[in-house]
């Protein structure tokens, strides 16, 4: 399954963003960890930023100058209709070219949803767009070994891979990053966040 196809899918359901049961708090606690090791400001990019702005307004909050990616055009849309003076951009990053320089980048929940073949080179782009000591957190399916599935919990079919648990400390550390927090944050569920400091 393409990400185009993803984003696609995830048209279809920005409803369960914009409920007002919606858990605006969810992701909040992993980000404020995470920043307690990164620059007290700076340039903070959000992969798979959505439609909620929970992270946008905690990151903008710490002095951030944020941007928002998304594979669905749709999230992007409402995105831009509640922060209209905030840069977002639609597309996909396995393909999108990250052109500057990051001090924080987040990927909550999103870049599951790529390509098995595509987690390795997608994650050195993003470990090149940080800056010395850029710190990076994102989640992931904490797996023991490498692999995908598909399945529509959340009405369309949607497409998840993970490299498994030692599969992305192995990519981390190998490109000398360093692993500053590693939590299953809802176990008994495989939900995993990881935060990673880029070395000097």
């Amino acid at each position: 399954m393409k990400p185009i196809e993803t984003g696609k899918a995830y048209d279809q359901i920005t409803h369960l963003w914009q409920r007002e049961s919606f858990n605006r708090q969810n992701g909040i606690a992993a980000h404020e960890k995470a920043l307690g090791f990164a620059q007290p400001e700076g340039s903070a990019l959000d992969i798979g930023c959505g439609c909620t702005g929970r992270f946008l307004d905690l990151l903008v909050s710490r002095g951030y100058q944020y941007s928002g990616l998304d594979v669905s055009a749709k999230m992007i849309e409402l995105a831009r209709q509640r922060n209209p003076d905030v840069c977002f951009y639609h597309g996909d990053i396995c393909e999108f070219n990250l052109t500057q320089q990051y001090d924080f980048i987040t990927a909550w929940d999103s870049i599951w949803h790529i390509p098995l073949d595509m987690q390795k080179p997608v994650l050195n782009k993003i470990i090149a767009a940080l800056n010395p000591d850029g710190v990076f957190i994102f989640t992931f399916g904490g797996t023991e070994e490498a692999g995908d599935h598909q399945n529509k919990a959340m009405g369309p079919e949607v497409y998840y891979s993970s490299l498994g648990l030692n599969g992305f400390l192995t990519l981390f550390m190998d490109a000398g990053c360093i692993i500053r927090h590693l939590e299953f944050d809802q176990h008994p569920e495989l939900h995993t966040y990881l935060v990673v400091e880029k070395g000097t």
